[in-house]
This record gives C-alpha cells, sequence and structure tokens, in this order.
C-alpha cells in the first residue's frame, strides 16, 4: 500500500474540521443554542451570567405550555425601556379608561434582541396580576418559584385577554422584571425556543 503524503493527509485533516464545524453551525443553528442569562428579572431560577441550552427545533412542533422557560424577540421597544404597548397609554403605569391593567398588545414588530421569561398566559386566556402572582382565567396560580413583586403599580393589575396565537410572558422576579405587563404578548412567531438545561456554573447544572 502506497503511504499517503504529508499534504494528502494536512488535506483530509481540514476537511474534517470543516465538516465537524459545519454540523455544529447547522445544531446552533436549528436544534439547539447556548444562551447567556443578561439580567436579575429570572432570579431565583435562573441567575445573572448563568448558561442554559435552548430546544430550537421544539418550537417548531409543539405550542408553549404555562410554565415553560422560553427564549424569544420581545417587541419593539422592549429593549430600550420605553413605551413599547401596542395600545398607547395602556400599562401599569398610565391613569385613564385603560389604566392598571398589563398591556393586550404588541407593538408590529419585534426587537433583534433576545429576552427570557416564563410563560404564564396562553392564547384566549384572561390573565390578571395579584401580589405579583398571575391570576389565569379566574385562579390564582400556584407560583413557588416567583420572587415576591414588592408593592410597586405593576405588582396589582386588571384583567386582559391574551390574543390569539400569542403568549403572556413574566420574569420569575416579580418586582424586577420588565415583561408582557409591560409591552405585550408575544406571537408564537417570534419565540426562538425553550430553554430546558442550565450548564453552567457547575453548581447550577440541571434542567429547568
Amino acid at each position: 500500500m502506497k503511504p499517503r503524503s504529508g499534504a494528502s493527509s494536512l488535506l483530509e485533516l481540514v476537511v474534517v474540521v470543516a465538516i465537524a464545524l459545519g454540523i455544529a453551525l447547522l445544531v446552533q443553528a436549528f436544534v439547539v443554542k447556548p444562551y447567556r442569562i443578561p439580567s436579575g428579572s429570572m432570579e431565583p431560577t435562573l441567575a445573572v451570567g448563568e448558561r442554559v441550552i435552548v430546544n430550537r427545533i421544539g418550537s417548531r412542533f409543539a405550542a408553549p405550555g404555562v410554565g415553560d422557560i422560553v427564549v424569544f424577540h420581545p417587541p419593539h421597544g422592549a429593549d430600550a425601556n420605553v413605551d413599547a404597548c401596542g395600545n398607547p397609554g395602556q400599562g401599569p403605569f398610565y391613569d385613564g379608561p385603560q389604566s392598571r391593567v398589563p398591556c393586550d398588545r404588541p407593538t408590529a414588530t419585534h426587537s433583534t434582541q433576545n429576552f427570557i421569561k416564563r410563560v404564564v398566559g396562553l392564547p384566549g386566556d384572561h390573565i390578571a396580576i395579584r401580589d405579583g402572582h398571575v391570576v389565569r382565567n379566574g385562579v390564582l396560580q400556584r407560583e413557588p418559584y416567583i420572587r415576591p413583586c414588592g408593592g410597586g403599580p405593576e405588582c396589582n393589575l386588571g384583567t386582559v385577554i391574551v390574543p390569539r396565537g400569542h403568549y403572556f410572558m413574566m420574569g420569575d422576579n416579580r418586582g424586577a422584571s420588565d415583561d408582557s405587563r409591560f409591552w405585550g404578548p408575544v406571537p408564537r412567531s417570534w419565540i426562538i425556543g425553550g430553554a430546558f438545561l442550565s450548564y453552567w456554573p457547575p453548581r447550577r447544572i440541571g434542567l429547568l
């Protein structure tokens, strides 16, 4: 058998590395993706700097459920802490005929940034907030994982209906989360995937 030249072996190695990188990029683009927690809005469930794995392919086939933690594009303006509600004047901090209710409609386009929150309302649900807890279809939800709201105007809000094809998102840190209360429900098409595993730091490894 004729021995392979050094150039041939090098070429084979380059091809193998290129294929491996291509597969890794495809997996990250379409199957799973790592995500770093950028803020304290999901404390105590997820800490700032914690890393999680997001299942991208699952969201294409199964609708999110109440309690799922998902990564998504928020409505345009949500990332700038401005009045981003699709119904101007609606939200926790406004007085008037629509005051003291959550935002029930997002702006028409989404931000390029990614947020991570928990699904607390499904399409058609009636959602209200009482002392930071979700009241879903008239039933106060059991939410042992949340951090207490703290008494701000966002902690007690009247009822809105989640539009068809939309999902109401809230952070577990109910007094320090910029979420659907302020900028409205999120269309399913803006949801990137569900976070299912924490992998860093090592002491936080586990399923979500």
